[in-house]
């Protein structure tokens, strides 16, 4: 049995980035009938800690939509890590359907050894913020789930730290990190994924 309703989107960004990062793919998937939303973390830079970024997408949620309509996420590059503490922590497994991860270091990314900022050292390989989310990432089956990375990724170091081994997962050939909110190819991949019809 299967359900195509569609529920409203929330973006979510990665760090030093705004919402603005994402308006090319909302105004695409808007022009495509969907209700998009995207929130601006703060400080969105690093000195916050990924565990009150996730708190700070809950009371958005909370804020903005009625408690019992369920939701989209996507989230890029950072935000995919803060997207997956609010889905595995703050209750989000109850409410989002469909979960897209851009670019995302789940199992962290070596260029955050280059800053001692909290929100980068739970980025690197094997912190125990990464180590505490991965400890029962199956509950992200309860959802579709898709993982989208490019192997020429610069930022996600290595780029295969952007697999989680569960859900859907599409690599394609972008060449940097930020294109991979721009591609057009990315772009028509989310806009499947997202009104793909759940299973039930």
């Amino acid at each position: 049995m299967t359900t195509t309703q569609q529920n409203p989107v929330l973006l979510v960004h990665g760090i030093n980035d705004t919402g603005a990062v994402f308006n090319k793919m909302a105004f695409y998937l808007r022009q495509r009938g969907l209700s998009v939303h995207t929130l601006d973390l703060f400080p969105n830079n690093g000195v916050e800690v990924l565990d009150k970024l996730g708190q700070q997408v809950a009371d958005y949620i909370d804020n903005t939509f009625a408690s019992e309509q369920p939701l989209n996420l996507v989230g890029f590059s950072m935000g995919g890590i803060v997207s997956r503490y609010y889905i595995q922590r703050l209750g989000g497994i109850k409410r989002v359907q469909r979960f897209i991860t851009i670019s995302s270091p789940h199992k962290g990314t070596i260029v955050a050894y280059g800053s001692w900022l909290p929100g980068c050292l739970q980025m690197r390989p094997h912190s125990l913020f990464l180590e505490d989310l991965n400890s029962d990432v199956q509950m992200l089956k309860q959802l579709n789930f898709t993982s989208i990375w490019t192997p020429y990724d610069l930022m996600i170091l290595p780029a295969t730290s952007s697999q989680l081994g569960i859900g859907k997962e599409i690599v394609l050939p972008v060449i940097l990190h930020p294109l991979m909110l721009t591609n057009t190819q990315v772009l028509a991949i989310v806009l499947e994924r997202l009104t793909e019809p759940m299973k039930l």
